[in-house]
């Protein structure tokens, strides 16, 4: 029942959600909207905000609806027939081991398809300190839309090779136990261990119309609240990519030349302990917080002037394979797999979190601990590689040395259930 639970959301799921954004959001919304819009003849600006910003936000909104329906419907199914509670006391003893409760595997099994309704299935757990360290990990499960990059980097860095995405959900899998670790044995997150009570009801065939009912609030929810976060986002994020300075004027500018490819030059040496400080890099992990798959395209814009770039494109993977060393490829790559989520699973977390610190806490901590990794891979790295920074190299080693205490040091559990600090 699972299997079938897990293949709908993630294949059928993606499937209708591709079909959402290519042929309803893309040719309908977006392509019926600019012919109307040349037709009572808009201003280029006005009408690149309507249909790139606003209805591309949107569109962006109405890409998850699908699978997070689907999500929702199976979701309220398996808890309505008495599944969903078996399965967590299964594999309760197992994430207790690393701060986690055994509700936390649903969300990160259904993050592998997608983050956003891995992480609304979170609320099933009804303990907050298990619910919050589970929506902060959760997208450390590599998702659909982070394979493309995965794909890329395989292709133009490492010849293709078997190892690449194994290795990057291995990655993920590490990061979510080394996080539950060292978070449980923080202010914030300690106490006791919250008792795990559960009634494990007999088997039985819900109702249609609670199962019905039930997708429909938790879908529209999600449509309310995460959508003003992704819209207002995609908003801002298409103004600082298709405008600029050209010859001293400020308009319209090609990527190159835009306020974003201005604003990765200012910042790209923070990536330079990670070994990929080009300026192409930083403005591709930025652009990846609209959606992930959109570090490829960038890329084929910025690096080989390709519209539309595929992630197995020979030309991209050409170009792109000269620009840095396969380490710091994988550092990049590290990086994109561990940072912030796109935008979608942004709103997400706000919705699920419901307060503001909280969500920039959990982003916070994520960009973070994605920097550290990376830093740490890539410096050690180098130094087999005869690439040594002296510097870079004792940071990476106290930075792994701190991890490494905050494994291995003891719990400190509160005096009673629920003492904790509030962020």
């Amino acid at each position: 029942m699972f299997i079938v639970y897990f293949i709908s959301v993630t294949t059928v799921g993606t499937l209708v959600t591709d079909w959402t954004n290519d042929v309803f959001a893309g040719q309908w919304l977006q392509g019926g909207a600019e012919k109307l819009l040349d037709k009572i003849g808009c201003a280029p600006w006005l009408e690149g905000l309507i249909v790139d910003g606003i209805i591309g936000g949107v569109g962006a909104v109405l890409g998850f609806v699908p699978q997070i329906l689907i999500l929702f419907i199976f979701l309220a199914f398996l808890e309505g027939c008495g599944y969903m509670a078996r399965v967590a006391f299964v594999m309760d003893r197992i994430f207790r081991k690393f701060g986690l409760s055994g509700k936390s595997f649903i969300p990160m099994l259904i993050g592998t398809g997608c983050g956003v309704p891995g992480i609304m299935a979170s609320r099933t757990i009804e303990n907050e300190r298990d619910r919050r360290m589970t929506i902060m990990t959760t997208t450390f499960i590599p998702c659909g839309a982070k394979l493309p990059i995965i794909a890329m980097i395989a292709g133009a860095f490492f010849g293709k090779a078997w190892w690449v995405a194994p290795s990057a959900y291995f990655v993920g899998v590490a990061a979510i136990i080394v996080s539950g670790i060292i978070l449980k044995k923080t202010k914030i997150f300690a106490g006791d261990p919250a008792p795990f009570v559960m009634e494990l009801p007999a088997y039985h065939m819900p109702t249609v119309g609670s199962i019905l009912r039930s997708m429909w609030e938790r879908g529209w929810s999600f449509i309310k609240k995460a959508g003003t976060i992704i819209l207002l986002s995609s908003v801002v994020l298409w103004f600082l990519q298709g405008y600029g300075f050209t010859d001293g004027k400020f308009g319209a500018a090609d990527l190159n030349d835009s306020l974003l490819a201005s604003f990765g030059r200012l910042f790209a040496w923070l990536f330079a302990p990670l070994g990929w400080g080009d300026w192409k890099f930083a403005v591709g992990a930025v652009t990846g917080l609209i959606a992930k798959e959109n570090v490829v395209a960038t890329f084929g814009i910025l690096i080989s002037g390709i519209e539309e770039a595929a992630e197995d494109d020979p030309t991209l993977l050409a170009d792109l394979g000269t620009l840095i060393a396969p380490l710091a490829a994988y550092s990049f790559l590290i990086f994109n797999l561990l940072c912030a989520p796109c935008f979608a699973a942004m709103g997400a977390i706000k919705r699920e979190m419901n307060n503001g610190k909280w969500t920039a806490f959990a982003i916070g901590y994520q960009c973070l601990f994605a920097y550290a990794v990376s830093l740490i891979v890539y410096q050690i790295g180098s130094a087999f590689t005869g690439n040594l920074n002296v510097i870079g190299l004792v940071v990476a080693l106290i930075l792994l040395a701190f991890m490494i205490y905050m494994l291995v040091r003891p719990y400190k559990e509160s005096d009673r259930l629920g003492k904790n600090v509030k962020v």
